[in-house]
């Protein structure tokens, strides 16, 4: 197997969910001194500030919940379709941003302005899906073939 030169994307895009969910933990710490949440204590009990703590803390927690797969499947479907995996990614990690701002205000509803990111997801397990389909040699229809085009004009 060849990797793609356009694989760098994938590569690019990993390390910008890294950069990601560092941010999110360092809100979490930053929290932990704000609302006098010590170590190793996962949620807060104090009725005033504790449901502010614990919408920023579930915030990250989530997003690590869902982590695995989300580089299992840049990782593997970056393979064959590098540029629109990665562009899905980019989208999956931009909508975990906008997903924990809303989330952080103590208001759980708000944390649904990030829902979008689960459609990048979705797109993200059929790229990989796609590739172990045509890895076994299974026939049909090349629903696909487009985004096989390269990521730019030049």
């Amino acid at each position: 197997m060849v990797v793609l030169s356009k694989y760098g994307y994938v590569v690019l895009t990993g390390v910008a969910s890294m950069v990601m969910i560092g941010h999110l933990a360092l809100k979490v710490g930053q929290a932990r001194k704000k609302y006098n949440v010590p170590y190793p204590q996962m949620y807060s009990d104090d009725t005033e500030t504790g449901n502010i703590f614990n919408c920023i803390q579930r915030a990250h927690q989530n997003t690590l919940e869902s982590y695995p797969a989300f580089l299992f499947c840049l990782a593997i479907g970056g393979l064959h379709y590098p540029c629109l995996t990665s562009g899905l990614g980019v989208v999956w990690i931009i909508s975990r941003e906008v997903y924990a701002h809303g989330y952080s205000t103590g208001d759980p509803k708000k944390r649904i302005r990030g829902a979008f990111g689960n459609v990048a997801l979705l797109g993200m397990m059929l790229t990989t899906l796609e590739f172990g389909r045509q890895l076994l040699g299974c026939t049909g229809p090349q629903t696909w073939s487009f985004v096989r085009q390269p990521c730019s004009t030049q």
